[in-house]
């Protein structure tokens, strides 16, 4: 199969909650300074790639029966989840200048529902290429659109894409309604309800928490233009790489006994690798600056915490700096410490530290500002409960992403298929540096012991 192979959209529709929303649930669901500087970024883009069920499992599968269902457990779905069926609005004041973006759950529009197809693609096809792919950047809906799309554009596209012999199902939403935490809370009750068939009641195991009240936060501008950004970024190689329980723990035991602590964890020993390895394979010179940041949850940080179901996008970026010798010459330890205090020091007193000056001083990123050639940039979790998502058609054979939100330097992380600990790295280069990686002993020999 060659990359050029189409993939044909067959039909499209609208997915409204089953039933109408309560009248408490029609209040403006206001954004907080952790959402709002998202206006620029993409959509988040994950999905998952399923074997087509064939005899003798099922006998009589159909995918218009498959489709069918699919719609009407997302509608149900829906019912606990409807800020993803509804759409952004703006108010605007010019003096003094105030512009307060909310989510108007008024303005129910429904979540997008695609069905395609792609007559000649196998799930070979898919997962058989050292590189991922271009064909699976089609199984995704709204490669393009930015956040502040939300206006306009749904909140979450869903496309189910039939293949010869398998089946991708792909989310793309709105970054500031969800960060991955919940967009697998989201997955996992869609595909609970689904299975759930006859049996579901109104009920499921775990209700999302909406935040309470907020005050909204006025932004200062008067026009979209004033903060508005789209960036594309150059052409770059996507590749994914797999850590095996094994691996995992021969790389945590030598960071941990490098700087003689217990304290290192898995992802960060095995963050330290990548961080280390893709920053010698692009030689940057031995004086400059170095960074590997890292998006995370606040949820636990905060004090009183959210709750691990708290639906919304609570999130910051944290970043271990130092320059690219001392990265190199000090070990995987010395790197893991790094990552660790990082983390360590991001407690309640910075969090809100972060937020007080933010609101004071609003600033909206700029996507093209955030792709420094000397950073290594980590998104997505190997804690996320991927392989527990089913829709009837037994475990996922594969995790994949979109093309948005990526560049050189970029990496996703996913639990590996197998469980157990293991991890799946995808790894965004430039070709020169890709090539570097494959010859890289460090990397090389984290990736097969």
């Amino acid at each position: 199969m060659g990359s050029t192979t189409p993939v044909k959209h067959i039909s499209e529709c609208f997915i409204k909650p089953l039933h109408n929303l309560s009248p408490e649930a029609k209040q403006p669901f206001h954004f907080t300074a952790f959402e709002l500087p998202l206006l620029n970024v993409r959509y988040s883009q994950k999905g998952l790639l399923f074997a087509k069920p064939s005899p003798p499992e099922i006998q009589d599968f159909s995918i218009s029966a498959f489709l069918d269902d699919l719609k009407h457990s997302l509608s149900a779905t829906l019912d606990h989840f409807y800020p993803l069926a509804a759409r952004f609005a703006t108010q605007i004041k010019e003096n003094p200048a105030s512009y307060v973006i909310y989510l108007d759950p008024e303005n129910i529009q429904g979540v997008k529902f695609i069905y395609a197809k792609a007559d000649n693609a196998t799930i070979s096809d898919i997962l058989s290429p050292i590189d991922v792919p271009s064909i699976v950047r089609s199984f995704f809906d709204l490669n393009d659109a930015i956040n502040h799309d939300g206006h306009t554009i749904p909140l979450l596209s869903i496309q189910v894409t039939e293949l010869v012999d398998g089946i991708f199902i792909a989310g793309s939403v709105n970054h500031l309604v969800a960060d991955g935490t919940s967009f697998w809370h989201f997955m996992s009750t869609w595909s609970e309800i689904f299975r759930s068939k006859n049996q579901y009641n109104g009920s499921i195991s775990r209700p999302p928490v909406f935040r309470p009240s907020v005050t909204p936060i006025s932004l200062p501008y008067t026009h979209e233009n004033q903060f508005l950004d789209r960036f594309d970024p150059p052409p770059f190689q996507e590749r994914f790489f797999h850590f095996s329980p094994i691996s995992i723990s021969k790389l945590k035991a030598k960071a941990n006994s490098e700087c003689e602590t217990n304290k290192i964890s898995s992802l960060q020993a095995v963050v330290a690798v990548l961080w280390r390895c893709i920053t010698r394979v692009k030689r940057i010179p031995q004086d400059s600056e170095t960074k590997c940041s890292l998006m995370i949850s606040n949820r636990r940080r905060l004090n009183p915490p959210l709750s691990d179901d708290y639906f919304g996008n609570p999130v910051h970026v944290v970043r271990a700096i130092t320059t690219v010798k001392e990265l190199t010459v000090n070990g995987l330890g010395w790197a893991a410490l790094q990552l660790h205090k990082a983390v360590m020091d991001h407690d309640d007193k910075a969090i809100k530290e972060s937020i007080e000056s933010w609101v004071k001083s609003p600033v909206i990123y700029k996507m093209g500002e955030m792709f420094d050639p000397n950073l290594v940039h980590i998104g997505s979790s190997p804690r996320f409960d991927m392989y527990g998502v089913e829709f009837g058609l037994g475990k996922p054979i594969a995790a994949r992403s979109g093309i948005a939100n990526k560049g050189d330097g970029k990496i996703t992380m996913y639990p590996g298929p197998e469980g157990g600990g293991s991890m799946d790295v995808e790894v965004c280069l430039f070709p020169e540096y890709m090539m570097g990686l494959d010859r890289d002993d460090e990397f090389v020999s984290a990736v097969t012991s």
